[in-house]
């Protein structure tokens, strides 16, 4: 059959019947309706119409020769191509059709002869519909299908690089978690995850009775020496190379954390007692003693170490690493290079330092100190010479607090440069109240304490040339006493400083001489008018009465560089013979009289006391 002349947008029906006049009724009426239609004989005619070209609907007539329709029907069910196509039966109406076989073989409706028109198009339209719904169906089954599949491959690409993100995310965070809880410089653990791991180890001493552990606060002495004068890329790699030391150290379950700056926190995990800590002190002690190779310098390093005990009564790991601290600034104290293990005292002593400093501030701002002077009489006519003039704190609840407790702290905090500058405004303005004052003898000097601190101020210069013109004093008569750590600084400046003061005529006198480095290098470097020997020397001459210690010496280098020398302390007859004997020029001590307060010394001005 020629299919050339068939319409593709037309449905196609094909038609099975052995009855030529069947056909061509039911064609006729069907192709009026617009149908493409083909007709089949018998059933090898069928067959290869269906192979040629897939109907949209067959009509079958139930009576055929040799297969009946309802074989036919069943093959064509069983053939996956025409299992889908509807099969309407054809019979006649004295046939006797077996309806229940007709649907049970695959057949969805049935037509009687003879043929009724309108009965025919509907049936054929109703299934055509059906079968375009179902193909429709299947289509949008199909599209649907694609999509899903589509969509899951979308979703699993989605997922996949969800999952993706998801692990760079976990990596970036893990990294990051890593970099905000270790040293970027040594790769050491930080101060944050020191705590954390010390919290761990406090817990696990609370809840396991035989867990026991020891915490090392280490502090590296001389570093900012190094890392000032070498550079801070120096400073850096001695860093690294001291982490590296200190952890050869250590065993795997330590913790060796950089708390900042140099200083270095350890955690010793599973020990017995307090000696082990001690030995790991004395290991670290011992190998940083040696020398430090870097890449362009050999240097040398030491440490100084606190050790606090883990106990479990802590209530907070800051604590424990608090008194570590404590110890650490102990063992600093004892000369360094040196270990010492906390003890309770110790943080009651720092609360009591705390206290003291927070007192001292509000002393500042509310100007609780006052000025006492001693004097300084000359051994050459045993009169009155001058006054020094001491500082004291009459402290609102504690009374009066003498300077050996409160000037250390006050040189810690800075707190120094205050009160020196208000001592020496109070004792310029006495000095000016009594030159004035017919009693007074004339020269009548006074003399500052001023700390080191003081003369690193770049305005220091200033503030005396405003001091001395606000009291309209003669700078000639302005002692300075300075200790030997001003002039070890050996700084330019300091030389300048120095200088500048001599320029307006103001003496220079070196304090506590010989209790420090006593270097006769720097004597010669400074220009100095005086010397003051410190009592502890004066109290030995009587020790030794052959050569009277150090004292002769010491009024010997004072006379051979053109300074006179003033000792301290002096508290008996027979000291201040000695030092007559010896030349000595000045002297100050209880043996003339204690420092007193300011309206009384007009009156032992007055009694122009002699010795």
């Amino acid at each position: 059959m020629n299919y050339d002349h068939l319409d593709p947008n037309k449905k196609d029906i094909l038609i099975i019947d052995d009855m030529a006049d069947n056909l061509r009724v039911l064609s006729s009426i069907l192709t009026r309706e617009g149908y493409n239609v083909r007709k089949a004989l018998n059933w090898q005619m069928a067959q290869t119409a269906t192979q040629t070209l897939l109907p949209d609907l067959i009509l079958l007539d139930i009576m055929m020769p040799e297969v009946d329709g309802y074989e036919i029907c069943q093959t064509f069910k069983a053939w996956d191509l025409t299992a889908d196509i509807p099969v309407i039966f054809i019979s006649a109406l004295d046939d006797v059709i077996d309806k229940v076989k007709a649907f049970k073989v695959g057949g969805v409706d049935y037509i009687t002869k003879p043929f009724e028109f309108q009965e025919v198009l509907v049936r054929v339209q109703n299934q055509l519909a059906l079968r375009s719904a179902r193909l429709e169906i299947l289509k949008l089954n199909v599209e649907l299908e694609h999509r899903v599949k589509q969509r899951t491959g979308e979703l699993e690409k989605t997922l996949q690089k969800l999952q993706e993100e998801i692990n760079s995310r976990q990596k970036l965070q893990s990294q990051l978690l890593n970099i905000a809880l270790h040293d970027s410089l040594t790769g050491l653990p930080n101060r944050v995850l020191f705590i954390r791991r010390l919290e761990n180890a406090l817990n696990r001493a609370k809840q396991e009775y035989s867990y026991q552990f020891a915490v090392l606060f280490l502090d590296c002495d001389r570093f900012k020496v190094i890392n000032d004068s070498l550079g801070h890329p120096v400073g850096d790699e001695l860093l690294i190379a001291i982490g590296r030391r200190l952890q050869a150290c250590l065993i795997p379950i330590d913790t060796l954390a950089r708390l900042g700056g140099d200083e270095f926190g350890i955690l010793l995990e599973n020990i017995t007692d307090i000696n082990i800590a001690i030995q790991v002190a004395e290991r670290i002690i011992q190998q940083l003693s040696l020398t430090f190779k870097l890449s362009r310098y050999e240097v040398f390093m030491n440490a100084s170490i606190g050790i606090s005990w883990g106990n479990k009564d802590y209530d907070r790991p800051e604590y424990l690493l608090r008194d570590a601290d404590t110890a650490m600034y102990r063992a600093k104290a004892q000369g360094r290079a040196k270990y010492h293990v906390f003890n309770p005292a110790m943080h009651q002593e720092a609360i009591q330092l705390l206290e003291l400093e927070n007192d001292l501030r509000r002393a500042v701002e509310r100007r609780e100190f006052l000025v006492y002077y001693q004097p300084i009489v000359s051994l050459t006519t045993g009169r009155i010479s001058g006054f020094e003039a001491l500082v004291r704190w009459q402290h609102p609840i504690r009374g009066m607090v003498f300077p050996i407790e409160f000037i250390p702290v006050a040189e810690e905090t800075g707190l120094i440069n205050a009160i020196n500058t208000w001592v020496l405004q109070s004792a310029c303005h006495q000095l000016s109240i009594w030159q004035h004052h017919p009693v007074t003898p004339e020269p009548l000097t006074i003399s500052v304490n001023l700390s080191a601190r003081l003369f690193l101020q770049p305005n220091f210069v200033e503030q005396i040339d405003r001091i001395i013109y606000e009291n309209k004093i003669d700078p000639e008569y302005l002692e300075l006493e300075i200790t030997e750590s001003v002039i070890m600084e050996n700084t330019n400046a300091i030389k300048i400083t120095l200088q500048q003061l001599k320029q307006r005529k103001i003496k220079l006198i070196m304090d506590d001489f010989g209790t420090g480095y006593s270097s006769l290098s720097y004597l010669h470097s400074f220009p100095l008018d005086a010397l003051k020997i410190d009592k502890s020397f004066v109290n030995r001459m009587q020790d030794n009465k052959e050569n009277m210690g150090l004292v002769p010496a010491m009024i010997g280098i004072a006379n051979s560089m053109g300074m006179s020398a003033i000792a301290e302390g002096v508290e008996t007859q027979e000291q201040l013979d000695q030092l007559r004997s010896l030349n000595c020029n000045f002297a100050q001590g209880y043996l003339f009289s204690r420092p007193i307060e300011q309206q009384l010394v007009l009156e032992l001005l007055a009694a122009s006391p002699q010795w």
